[in-house]
């Protein structure tokens, strides 16, 4: 049986990145690029002719950038989008609101930090990973538009009760999204909330700082040694892993390098791993849209050890990769849409 390989369509001003990535997938066999082009309107031809599959896109060209051709494209003619961008603030800002407009993944130019080779890598299996996604057209899309907060009302003092209680979360393609719909939920007092989201360097100080004006809780990009309390937040930063630990009653977290694990840094497994070992019951572990099985291994410890899991169902997922291998393991407790899932968790961490 001959299987057609995955088209797909490199849009960036840029000539030595578009020869770069033609050349580096050329290397996959089930990825096919079918074209390239300089600008977006270039690209609206192409698209037309050559129909590709997935499509990688830089938001900083000439004449028409990506972001206003992202939002005609999502309304004409949606198809999977992969950002292309650079590693900046300008360009980590651009890059989540594109993801908010319905760009499926991000992937970072190479730089002296991120070689050609690691880009290889990440992109082919971005590429993968958002194939075949039916995505929506969109209209009157703004970069706010689905942030309004609905914060869930619970008693304030079933939440005082909670000082010593841990929600972990972990998401990949299609979780930024997701998160924020989850995190823009939770009151000001809830437990303190780890997160681990599969996400280049640089790009998750912005994620953090845009769902900090967004939540009633406190949002930071975690650093080595930050304390966890109620009412706070903490985003694994790109290409460090986080980890749980515990002095007495006091909960921390250790920011580091170290393996890929899944081929991703930061990795669900190591979070929910070692929230088994310092949290145990203590601990809540919901995990979201996503590729591959990470975080799988991890809540299994996690309810070895007595916590409570949720996932993500198939039907509000991106892509139902993570929280299927979960839910395959058995040890998952809930399956909700995500617009439920932050009431479940409020539910079981304050019974």
């Amino acid at each position: 049986m001959i299987i057609k390989p995955i088209k797909v369509l490199v849009v960036d001003d840029s000539a030595i990145v578009r020869k770069v990535f033609s050349q580096e997938l050329s290397k996959e066999r089930d990825i096919e690029v079918v074209g390239t082009a300089p600008d977006p309107y270039v690209a609206r031809d192409k698209i037309v002719s050559l129909k590709p599959d997935v499509i990688t896109l830089d938001i900083e060209m000439p004449r028409m950038d990506g972001i206003t051709f992202l939002r005609k494209l999502m309304q004409h003619y949606p198809l999977p989008v992969i950002i292309v961008s650079s590693l900046t603030p300008k360009g980590s800002k651009l890059a989540l609101e594109a993801l908010s407009l319905g760009a499926l993944e991000v992937i970072s130019k190479p730089s002296a930090a991120y070689s050609v080779g690691d880009m290889s890598i990440q992109l082919a299996e971005k590429i993968r990973a958002v194939y075949g996604i039916r995505v929506a057209a969109r209209k009157n899309l703004s970069e706010e538009s689905g942030q309004t907060r609905s914060t869930i009302q619970v008693n304030s003092k079933a939440l005082a009760a909670t000082t010593n209680k841990l929600i972990v979360i972990g998401a990949s393609t299609g979780g930024t999204e997701a998160i924020k719909r989850v995190i823009t939920r939770f009151p000001a007092t809830s437990p303190g909330i780890l997160i681990v989201q599969h996400m280049p360097a640089q790009f998750t100080t912005t994620f953090a700082e845009r769902l900090n004006s967004l939540c009633e809780m406190e949002v930071n990009e975690a650093q080595n040694g930050d304390t966890i309390s109620n009412g706070k937040i903490l985003i694994a930063p790109g290409n460090y892993h986080m980890l749980l630990k515990r002095s007495g009653a006091r909960y921390y977290v250790e920011v580091k390098q170290g393996p890929m694990v899944h081929h991703q840094r930061p990795a669900v497994d190591v979070l929910f791993k070692s929230v088994a070992r310092y949290a145990g019951a203590n601990a809540l572990g919901i995990i979201l849209t996503g590729m591959g099985n990470d975080g799988a291994a991890g809540m299994v410890a996690m309810k070895e050890a007595g916590s409570i899991n949720i996932a993500q169902d198939e039907n509000s997922c991106v892509v139902y990769g993570m929280p299927r291998e979960a839910v395959k393991l058995g040890c998952v407790d809930y399956v909700e849409d995500i617009d439920r899932i932050t009431q479940t968790a409020l539910r079981c961490i304050t019974a």
